[in-house]
């Protein structure tokens, strides 16, 4: 029989894209480390020596731009000058106004409504001890092992790729990993044969027995399949704000909204009621009520309460998944400013969530399984 497999990719914080996502999370918890009550949607652009800001900020905080742009990029390791795009050289514009007053009128302290229309989804299994599908997790981990490296190994740069396939049964439980696929960018003197063992050795080894799986088990491996990958980073590819929107989320185990994360304050509920979503999912599955969940809420612009809520357990809830949206509805303040209130979200929490993930990371508020118990109780 043909295997069923899954596959699931992620992208270091030094690919182009999350690049654009850090400068854009930065300049939002500079904002609210001032002003809480900000009204940020900033987005980001990055190309060969060219970072370019973006977008709608109404706040009362004074915030340097250009200087937050570049300490982001110099923390991330762009800071080689032969590497088209280093920290201390990059050419910046700023082209930034203040939100719009039609979307202010339904979103202020008074409505308390959401900053837009659309819908988000949240997910949790019991596939990782940190509840995220393992695929998701096993490349995140690799990709976050690979920025440690960088960290440590002059000849390595920030720019990176990792992918994962697993195996699955007929129930679709992870029997087995079936491909790993790793791309670092790197210095012209690191020799390919030399890269491809350090990588197997220090990143995908270590990664994989964390889990509870052997490299040998791996049926293919692929570390920088075409060889050099010395021309990368913003140099070799063009960085959007929210362009990463599967990586940022659970790889495409579950659903995805419509929108991204970055760059934005938690009013806008693309990114309050995805953390909201996640922590409802992770709950239910931490209460012992289903083996897999999917949470959905979907919102009206200007409109506090959500127009749907829904649980799906794809057949492994302990209960209907009628019963368990009823439990959500009646233990969890689904409007924005409940959102924010539950989970402390204006504060400055944010870039962290551009480098090393927004789910399955230990810390995050919408992380926390302090409703599983009452959830179980009921």
């Amino acid at each position: 029989m043909e295997k069923r497999l899954f596959t699931s990719e992620c992208v270091t914080c030094g690919h182009p894209d999350k690049i654009a996502d850090a400068i854009s999370d930065g300049i939002l918890d500079a904002c609210l480390a001032q002003d809480p009550n900000a009204r940020v949607a900033c987005e980001t652009l990055v190309t060969t020596d060219f970072c370019l800001i973006c977008g709608e900020i109404t706040t009362t905080a004074v915030v340097d731009y250009e200087a937050i742009a570049r300490e982001v990029i110099r923390s991330i390791g762009y800071t080689h000058p032969g590497d088209g795009f280093d920290a201390d050289t990059v050419e910046i514009l700023c082209k930034v106004h203040t939100q719009s007053a039609d979307i202010a009128l339904g979103t202020n302290d008074e409505v308390g409504g959401a900053g837009d229309q659309g819908m988000m989804f949240g997910g949790a299994c019991t596939q990782t001890p940190e509840l995220m599908p393992l695929p998701a997790a096993l490349s995140r981990a690799l990709a976050n092992r690979l920025t440690a490296c960088v960290r440590s190994n002059d000849l390595l740069r920030p720019d990176g790729k990792t992918q994962v396939s697993v195996e699955l049964d007929e129930n679709g439980k992870v029997i087995g990993i079936d491909t790993v696929v790793v791309s670092i960018m790197h210095s012209a003197d690191f020799e390919i044969c030399e890269l491809r063992r350090y990588v197997r050795e220090g990143v995908i080894a270590p990664v994989l027995k964390q889990y509870g799986f052997d490299i040998a088990d791996v049926s293919h491996i692929h570390i920088n399949p075409t060889g050099n990958f010395v021309i990368g980073g913003p140099n070799g590819d063009t960085g959007l704000t929210g362009r990463k929107i599967i990586v940022d989320t659970y790889g495409g185990y579950f659903s995805h909204g419509g929108g991204a994360f970055s760059g934005k304050d938690p009013t806008k509920v693309d990114r309050s009621g995805a953390y909201m979503a996640r922590y409802i999912a992770k709950n239910l599955v931490a209460a012992g009520l289903a083996q897999q969940v999917e949470v959905q809420l979907a919102y009206a612009i200007g409109v506090a309460e959500p127009v749907s809520v829904r649980v799906n357990s794809f057949g492994t809830g302990k209960i209907a998944d009628e019963e368990m949206t009823a439990l959500v509805r009646k233990h969890c303040n689904l409007t924005p400013a409940g959102i924010i209130s539950k989970l402390q979200l204006r504060r400055p929490i944010y870039s962290p969530t551009a480098r090393e993930g927004h789910f399955g990371v230990e810390n995050l508020p919408w992380e926390q399984t302090d409703l599983a118990e009452k959830l179980k109780t009921m």
